[in-house]
This record gives structure tokens, C-alpha cells and sequence, in this order.
């Protein structure tokens, strides 16, 4: 299973969201001297993630909630994720 197919399942039956945007800018980084020796070759991501449970939440505690569900992707290659997090309507 690719890595973005893992962060879309993990986001979507932790979150439940009524958006969710992943795009894969791997291809962009892929010259770059920190990505040489990495085997990985999903390594760069842009997310937006619309959910109802993010209400309540500083855009740090949705960051962090986000970055706990993907700890293992992370730990797996995920060099960048630029993400916003967001409840409807935002």
C-alpha cells in the first residue's frame, strides 16, 4: 500500500473529515541533497483536512493530533507535510 493511500485511510476513520485534499510533491524534491540515499520515494506531501473534530482546537493541537495519527508514515519517509487543518465552514 503507497504511503499517501495509508495517510488518506488513517485521516479518514480517525477524522471522519468532510474534506480531504492529499497531493503528492515528491517529484519536486527529488534532486535535493537531503533527499539523497532515502528509499523512500513518497517523501513530500501537501494535505488539507476539513473536520468537524478539529472544533474546539489551536491549529497546533490540530497539527499535532494529524501528526500523531501518522506517526508510522512519518517514521516510514514522509520528509515534509505541509498541512492545514480545518473545521467547516473555516
Amino acid at each position: 500500500m503507497s504511503i499517501a493511500t495509508r495517510i488518506t485511510t488513517k485521516l479518514t476513520e480517525a477524522l471522519a473529515p468532510t474534506r480531504l485534499d492529499l497531493v503528492d510533491e515528491s517529484a519536486h524534491h527529488a534532486g535535493h541533497a537531503g533527499m539523497q540515499g532515502l528509499a523512500a520515494q513518497e517523501t513530500h506531501f501537501r494535505l488539507t483536512v476539513e473536520a468537524e473534530g478539529f472544533r474546539g482546537m489551536t491549529r497546533v493541537q490540530r497539527q499535532r493530533l494529524i501528526y500523531q495519527i501518522l506517526a508510522q508514515e512519518l517514521a516510514d519517509g514522509v520528509h515534509a507535510l505541509a498541512l492545514s487543518a480545518r473545521v467547516p465552514g473555516e
